[in-house]
């Protein structure tokens, strides 16, 4: 709760009286060393044109962001070819406090910051968080502590006198972190204690876990310790009705239950069928390994543990190598993300087919299909009517992407290039392949996105060679595409007995076309419909933050039913080590007070998210989580957006809500949006520089 500053404690009074005359300190001891340095000016001058860019770019319109950041990167360089660089920031000097008794001596004051300076005259000792040993005493102990550490091979023993996190904007002490104290300076000047938003609790075992809560879904956020089948809604249960012989499209928000009806439809109808065989003939295909691994735990309760659970990229590649009889293909080390793009596009469906011509008598096989599939790949003409064709979704640069990779994908591996050449002529001194690392690492493969175009081609010639499904659930199939689905629908038989689950809302990739194309691709015209309307995962403060971030996407109507809970955190931060700092304290006070509880950190790609990893990597029950090998185990997961499709945790803390990280876009929106709607308990919005315009303006 905040506190208006007459309400202040006599602790919180003290700590801001002596955090400010510290500043005060800090702040003289740079202006004098400037002084006598005779250089502070054109620094200073420096300093003030990049915190005027950053202003600018903070409320400038998307279209001039570019420029915006282009001007602060060369502001930035300028000021690291300075020679005052060694000099702390006057804006932004440090942004922590720590205060060590070491026994029978005088405390130590210690500054954590990106530059070490040291001011003997005013008793300042700013030290470089990255490099300084000093560091970990900070990292490693909580106010209050005995510490004990060895720098070098001298024994340090002490105690933690003083552990403060500050945030300093242009100069002025403006947050402090002080254990349980939080403290805040308001637009008015005034300081108050905060609550609520501050701290992480409250949500330990919120987040269903399959394995350890009876049937989870990771879906409801309302399971607790009963089991979820018998807290099917009325339109969860009335879906489960549809039969058999009927195709069934399950649509719903995050949260709403569309992977437990179609799970349980599986064991509605093995039951109904009283076929002991039925789970082998059945499939359960998800875009990402993290919901496949989920979806296997949440069958097994359901006595299903014979259907197979396959992400969409190891279901095209067994159906390959099946449909075109071999053992293994080679599949290419790296791709352009564009060049993927292209391949899953909409667009790319009615030109492939209507460029296609072989003969019903050429024989439909792999190296074939794989030679005509380059042709059109490498044909500028036939990309550029894809990209024309995608309306704005895929730019110019995805044709010369295209064209380039698949080119290097057709050379000759140099193992072939070079046969006959004595093996020691061609050892390299790492000891690695010859190709390995270098473009020629591409010649002779496909990319996995490759696959089901081959095996569309395939199936318009020749017949798949793979058994009939007795039913298949396609779970978030907004993300699957048109020809994934179209290989699909040949594997389903004649029965068409499939159940897709998902939202267009959550779509993290352009291969989606709608429902009506997606139902066409598989063959079906009569899909019974179930929209669910309830959601049960997320506490409507984080409901009502995803709406906004949808913006003009989002529905008509939210979600029904949505629960109250803890307001959405908002933190902003100067600089992203302040941030991430903060991140990292709250973390471990989270962990220590509640073990049981299921934490996502969710940056924007897999490389923020390794980036955050290593401010944390050295506390337990924090994994780097970057091919969907969750555990569903109480901790932290710090792993990406692209990972976490169909999952759920107490907490989501999202470390890079910048607008470099999270631009304007629909496919943004989408993809923040799925982000947010992962917390069942609590959301932590974390900011530095400029936030993303997605977000709310904050608040005054």
């Amino acid at each position: 709760m905040n506190e208006p500053q007459e309400a202040l404690s006599e602790q919180a009074r003290a700590v801001i009286a002596e955090e400010e005359a510290l500043l005060a300190r800090v702040l003289g001891a740079i202006q004098s060393v400037r002084q006598r340095s005779g250089r502070g000016q054109d620094r200073g001058d420096l300093l003030e044109r990049l915190t005027t860019l950053r202003d600018e770019a903070s409320t400038a319109v998307e279209s001039d962001l570019p420029a915006l950041f282009q001007q602060l990167d060369n502001t930035r360089a300028l000021l690291e070819r300075d020679e005052t660089v060694h000099l702390p920031d006057p804006h932004t000097p440090y942004f922590a406090h720590l205060r060590l008794k070491r026994y029978e001596s005088t405390p130590q004051e210690y500054l954590l910051g990106r530059t070490t300076f040291t001011d003997a005259a005013s008793g300042v000792r700013v030290i470089d968080w990255r490099y300084a040993p000093i560091a970990r005493v900070f990292y490693g102990y909580e106010e209050g502590d005995d510490y004990e550490e060895y720098f070098g091979d001298r024994l340090s023993e002490g105690i933690v006198e003083a552990r403060r996190l500050v945030v300093i904007e242009r100069g002025v002490l403006t947050r402090i972190r002080a254990g349980s104290l939080h403290l805040e300076r308001t637009a008015a000047g005034e300081w108050r204690e905060v609550g609520a938003t501050s701290t992480l609790s409250g949500g330990a075992g919120t987040a269903v876990r399959a394995g350890s809560l009876g049937v989870g879904t990771g879906e409801e956020g309302r399971a607790g310790r009963f089991d979820v089948t018998a807290q099917l809604d009325s339109e969860q249960f009335e879906a489960l009705q549809v039969g058999a012989d009927q195709p069934l499209l399950v649509l719903g928000s995050a949260g709403s239950g569309k992977t437990t009806v179609a799970l349980h439809r599986l064991a509605k109808l093995t039951f109904d069928l009283r076929a002991r065989s039925l789970p082998s003939k059945m499939k359960v295909v998800v875009p990402e390994e993290g919901l496949a691994r989920l979806s296997k735990r949440l069958l097994a309760p359901l006595e299903l543990r014979n259907v197979s659970v396959e992400t969409l990229d190891a279901w095209a590649y067994a159906t390959a190598c099946t449909a075109f009889g071999v053992k293994s293909i080679a599949l290419s080390p790296d791709k352009p993300a564009l060049t993927a793009r292209l391949k899953r596009h909409p667009a790319l469906r009615p030109v492939l087919e209507k460029r296609l011509h072989l003969s019903k008598k050429t024989e439909p096989n792999f190296k074939r299909l794989r030679k005509r599939l380059a042709e059109l790949l490498t044909d500028r003409t036939v990309l550029a009517e894809v990209v024309a064709a995608s309306k704005g979704d895929l730019p110019l640069p995805a044709i010369d992407d295209t064209v380039r990779h698949t080119m290097l994908q057709l050379a000759t591996p140099l193992a072939q290039e070079f046969e006959g050449y004595h093996p020691e002529s061609l050892q390299t001194v790492d000891g690695l392949a010859l190709e390995e690392s270098t473009p020629d690492a591409l010649a002779n493969t496909v990319d996995v996105e490759d696959l089901p175009l081959l095996l569309f081609l395939k199936a318009r010639y020749g017949h798949l060679g793979t058994e009939p499904l007795a039913h298949a659930v396609l779970d978030e199939a907004e993300d699957f595409s048109l020809f994934e689905l179209s290989v699909m629908g040949q594997q389903l038989g004649k029965t068409r007995s499939c159940t897709l689950a998902g939202d267009e809302m959550q779509q993290t990739t352009t291969s989606f076309a709608g429902w009506p194309a997606a139902l066409a691709e598989l063959g079906i015209k009569d899909a019974a419909t179930v929209r669910l309307s309830v959601s049960y995962r997320c506490p409507r403060p984080v409901i009502e933050l995803a709406r906004h971030v949808l913006g003009p996407m989002a529905p008509e109507a939210p979600p029904k039913n949505a629960r109250e809970g803890v307001p959405v955190g908002f933190h902003h931060f100067p600089e992203e080590a302040q941030a991430w700092l903060f991140v990292r304290d709250a973390l471990k006070d989270l962990l220590e007070r509640e073990p049981r509880a299921s934490v996502a950190v969710i940056a924007s790609s897999p490389e923020a998210a390794r980036a955050f990893h290593k401010v944390v990597d050295d506390m337990p029950a924090v994994r780097l989580v970057l091919e969907g090998d969750f555990s569903f185990e109480p901790g932290v997961d710090v792993t990406d957006v692209e990972s976490i499709k169909g999952l759920e945790f107490d907490y989501v803390i999202l470390p890079d809500a910048t607008a470099r990280a999270w631009p304007q876009s629909d496919e943004t929106r989408r993809k923040l949006h799925v982000a947010i709607t992962r917390a069942s308990h609590q959301l932590w919005v974390i900011s530095s520089g400029v936030r993303s315009r997605l977000l709310p303006a904050p608040q005054a």
